[in-house]
């Protein structure tokens, strides 16, 4: 492969108005053939999309994506420059499927390395820099070796570096630039959030040895106070052991015990209750005559 000098993509750019690493990746395809990049570049859509990129996108749209179970949920806003292009199906499915990929992208969190802040840079730097690979290197070398890892950091989180999940052989930024070309008009991903169900929340972890350990336990307390309740002798209740009590009372006394006529009994078996003694006679005109008569008697023995 011949070797593609910085000039030589600084010239492709210039007559195609294609972004610079386009020019690059088109010269290697085409191994330094200023003509055959030229077409490679037409063919995907590239040749112009550098030049639009600049115009301002105010129209678009806002999209959403929910992955299957509900568990992930994505929205994002693409902007065109017509509200006529917003409309277009090629332009709604651009948008769906950039949302598809960002559900399928964890580890992104920007759109581009020129939205990762400066002070995020240089704590990745730092981090690089403090491998122990570095140990021993000269500090040229030193330097070559942070800035590739670094670079290779920062393009893992950034959306337009990732291989579009419907064709690895392109990224999302090509995917956009190929939409381009083919609608007319600028396009940017402005933004995104990616929702993960139940993230941020602090759950709370059990050990399962622990758990099990407890409920063995649990069970074990409870078969031993089934087994206890099983085998202790039955206990009389209060009135019971009084009756008890009484009647063998009156067998070694010999009396005898009258039995018990309850008004509740008599209900319940619809008997008659007899009365203890017998009705007084009725105090009328018969027993005064009678009374008479005695007095009458007594008074000639007397005479």
């Amino acid at each position: 492969m011949a070797e593609i000098s910085a000039k030589l993509v600084k010239e492709l750019r210039d007559k195609t108005g294609a972004g610079m690493m386009d020019c690059k990746k088109a010269l290697q395809e085409s191994n330094g053939d200023m003509e055959a990049a030229i077409a490679w570049l037409r063919q995907k859509g590239l040749a112009s999309a550098g030049k639009k990129a600049s115009r301002v996108t105010s129209e678009g749209l806002v999209d959403s994506y929910i992955h299957t179970g509900g568990r992930i949920g994505v929205l994002v806003e693409v902007n065109c420059e017509t509200d006529f292009v917003a409309r277009n199906e090629k332009f709604k499915a651009l948008v769906q499927d950039i949302a598809k990929q960002i559900a399928a992208c964890p580890n992104v969190e920007f759109v581009s390395v020129d939205d990762i802040p400066a002070e995020y840079k240089e704590k990745e730097r730092q981090i690089a820099l403090g491998s122990d690979a570095l140990k021993g290197k000269p500090p040229e070398v030193k330097e070559k070796i942070v800035a590739g890892k670094l670079e290779k950091t920062l393009k893992e989180l950034c959306l337009l570096n990732q291989p579009f999940i419907r064709d690895q052989s392109k990224t999302v930024e090509e995917l956009v630039k190929e939409h381009i070309a083919e609608l007319g008009e600028n396009i940017q991903i402005r933004r995104f959030q990616r929702f993960v169900l139940g993230e941020g929340i602090e759950k709370k972890e059990a050990n399962l040895a622990e758990e099990v350990a407890a409920q063995t336990q649990a069970m074990s307390a409870a078969a031993k106070a089934a087994k206890a309740s099983s085998e202790a002798p039955e206990t009389v209740s209060a009135p019971e052991a009084t009756a008890a009590t009484t009647a063998e009372t009156a067998l070694e006394t010999g009396a005898e015990t009258a039995p018990e006529t309850t008004a509740e009994a008599a209900l319940e078996t619809g008997a008659e209750t007899a009365p203890s003694e017998p009705a007084p006679e009725s105090k009328g005109f018969g027993a005064a005559a009678k009374k008479a008569g005695s007095k009458s008697r007594a008074s000639k023995k007397k005479k």
